[in-house]
């Protein structure tokens, strides 16, 4: 069985300095049998566009400094291996195409597989849903997933809002939500509804359930069966071909009890057996579905 992770922020935690505790190390990935981990090169908290050049240069060289510990760079889920560890590089937040296509085909050369449009600034692609749900898909936007898909980049729709979800659909590319949840179970904004889950099955798209617990609760009190709940209303909703785990490790301050970082990945895969999942299915969740995602966006090899 393949294990993915479709979203983490631990390259960003890294340029807090060496003293930062991280939720993701190779040890940890490697004790929760994670074969690809993905790490965003994150914007940031300033949306001037310096600032985010300056921290991605950061990110690029903390992402050698894991290479140097032993975590193998990827450029593909499907050149996983069963047995070892690795990671795959995506972005949050495209404010650094700044209206041109021509960074998209440098950042597919360093490796990036995954872009959210936007983080929660408004920026060339379109607007966050924490800013307004009915704010379109910019033009530039929709040339932009276009060009993505074209060089084999999933466009992500996670952060991005409820008009420009469906706006990307209709640029014929189906998109990713890389950590997402189920907006029927938890009613944040950053969630999708059951409309858009079912829009995204159909597209061929792929979600990534967060592990945030204000995503996954109203209460904001979540273990482990708060995320297989996400899991299989997403299932029950037409998705068990569609649905994986974007955790969001090292972006969020709580975690859901008794899953603290991806050594417990296999506490996890063990609640969804519980609640009755098969192997067969577990596997599909767990890998399958992401790369028979990237099979549909990019079927060249």
């Amino acid at each position: 069985m393949l294990l993915f992770d479709t979203h983490a922020d631990t390259l960003y935690r890294m340029l807090r300095g060496p003293e930062q505790p991280l939720d993701i190390s190779p040890v940890r990935l490697q004790t929760g049998g994670v074969n690809a981990q993905t790490l965003a090169l994150f914007i940031g908290d300033s949306p001037a566009l310096d600032k985010i050049a300056e921290a991605f240069d950061r990110m690029w060289a903390a992402g050698e400094t894991l290479k140097a510990a032993g975590l193998r760079q990827i450029t593909d889920y499907r050149d996983a291996k069963a047995g070892e560890t690795a990671f795959i590089y995506s972005v949050e937040g495209c404010d650094l195409l700044d209206n041109s296509l021509a960074r998209l085909a440098e950042w597919r050369r360093r490796g990036v597989r995954m872009a959210a449009l936007t983080w929660n600034y408004e920026n060339c692609i379109g607007t966050p849903a924490m800013t307004d749900q009915n704010a379109p898909l910019k033009p530039f936007g929709k040339e932009a997933v276009k060009e993505m898909a074209r060089l084999g980049i999933a466009p992500d729709t996670s952060h991005l809002s409820d008009r420009g979800f469906y706006d990307v659909l209709e640029t014929g590319v189906a998109p990713v939500a890389s950590h997402s949840c189920c907006r029927a179970l938890c009613g944040h904004a950053r969630n999708l509804t059951d409309e858009q889950l079912k829009a995204l099955f159909e597209a061929g798209g792929y979600i990534g359930v967060n592990f945030c617990p204000e995503f996954l609760r109203q209460d904001k009190k979540a273990d482990l069966d708060a995320v297989c709940d996400h899991v299989i209303h997403i299932m029950e909703l037409g998705g068990a071909n569609h649905v994986g785990f974007g955790s969001d490790f090292d972006g969020i301050d709580a975690k859901p009890v008794g899953l603290n970082g991806p050594q417990d990945f296999p506490a996890l895969l063990n609640a969804l057996r519980r609640r009755g999942l098969t192997e067969d299915e577990i596997e599909h969740v767990a890998g399958k579905n992401l790369m028979a995602y990237y099979d549909r966006l990019d079927p060249r090899r």
